[in-house]
């Protein structure tokens, strides 16, 4: 599990994208195959002209007829949430008589299985860019020791398998692994540019197999409470997380006939104030706001009180219950219309919906389509 974050406000520290790590690995395997060389640390340069090290924790000839050899790194995400962090990240690469590079899954590593993502099904996870930066390393290495046959290139992860059900990879019909991911070779702290991929992925993969119905959720209990509601397809579910900024965005470009929004009611005030992050360390309850809603729902001024000296939603959600103020139906109203502010820039025709839950995963709201 990831440490409880400081109270103090500290410098994030970047990382390396797995994408990066792999590129790593074939400029050391390059570099043993055709030199002889086994250095310690390698060089990478980035898509955006940076120039990284990293450092390669082994090489292991790989007993077969074709020459070969295995590398390995570890993958340092910095200060991101990146659930391949301390990864080993691996390549296996084979020297071949014809000029090129083709690229395979090692263990770890998924293989595509449905459409709608950037790679074909049948292919490797390895998403475009880090194909582009092993391909560019392993062809300067051959320019350089003037080698004119091909290279092919196995990327694995350590554990991948098992650490790929901790991600969106199984449900985007990636099979058997992670994905080798990155645009610009460096994972930004906090950015979890990994995981905003992924939800505009599932949005992709669902469109591409004809589902116009999502359910964007914001964890287990609500996505285990709209699913048995509506008897919706796993491919139809995506787990937006706090991002429901990105979903929404990217619904401008990638529309679908309806979306339904389900969240927990403490996460639906951040959106019902206009927050389209609503991590705490981006955005925080603001109880003088539900007050105010509450008060546009029936509350008295002595429930308003009590709302401004709160401690937590839930014990708001549960006075308004008590009282008789649907609090957690105009929360989704207002969560609706910040949704729709966004969306309806371009896809005024898109349906949306939104949901409240409870700890236990109990509806407690609604707004928006009614079948």
């Amino acid at each position: 599990m990831w440490p409880e974050s400081s109270e103090q406000q500290q410098e994030l520290r970047s990382g390396l994208t797995t994408g990066c790590c792999a590129t790593a690995c074939c400029v050391a395997a390059a570099q043993a195959l055709l030199a002889g060389k086994q250095p310690d640390r390698v060089e990478v340069l980035l898509p955006r002209g940076q120039r990284v090290e990293l450092e390669i924790t082994g090489y292991k000839a790989l007993n077969e007829a074709v020459e070969g050899i295995r590398t390995a790194t570890i993958k340092d995400a910095g200060d991101d949430p990146d659930v391949t962090h301390g990864a080993t990240v691996f390549v296996e690469l084979r020297l071949m008589p014809e000029p090129g590079v083709v690229f395979k899954p090692a263990a770890g590593v998924g293989t595509v299985t449905r459409e709608g993502l950037v790679l074909a099904v049948g292919e490797p996870a390895i998403n475009p860019v880090p194909r582009q930066m092993m391909m560019q390393h392993l062809e300067n290495a051959a320019q350089v020791y003037a080698y004119e046959g091909g290279f092919e290139v196995s990327v694995g992860v350590e554990q991948g398998e098992t650490i790929a059900l901790k991600t969106m990879n199984p449900r985007l019909g990636i099979i058997g692994g992670l994905s080798i991911l990155g645009t610009t070779g460096i994972v930004r702290p906090y950015s979890c540019a990994a995981y905003i991929a992924s939800i505009r992925q599932g949005v992709d993969v669902a469109r591409a197999n004809g589902i116009e119905h999502i359910a964007a959720t914001t964890g287990s209990t609500s996505e285990q409470a709209i699913r048995q509601h509506y008897g919706l397809d796993e491919m139809a579910l995506i787990e937006m997380g706090d991002f429901v900024g990105a979903l929404l965005k990217h619904l401008r470009q990638a529309p679908v006939t309806r979306l339904t929004i389900c969240a927990g009611f403490g996460k639906l005030t951040k959106l019902a104030n206009g927050h389209m992050d609503l991590n705490s360390r981006s955005s925080s309850i603001d109880f003088k706001q539900i007050a105010g809603l509450a008060a546009s729902a029936g509350a008295d001024q002595a429930l308003q009180r009590r709302i401004l000296q709160a401690n937590t939603s839930m014990e708001v959600l549960r006075w308004c219950q008590d009282a008789a103020v649907d609090l957690a139906g105009e929360v989704c109203k207002q969560a609706l219309q910040a949704a729709e502010k966004v969306v309806h820039k371009t896809q005024p025709q898109l349906q949306i919906e939104v949901w409240a839950t409870d700890r236990k995963g109990e509806f407690v709201g609604h707004a928006g389509v009614r079948e």
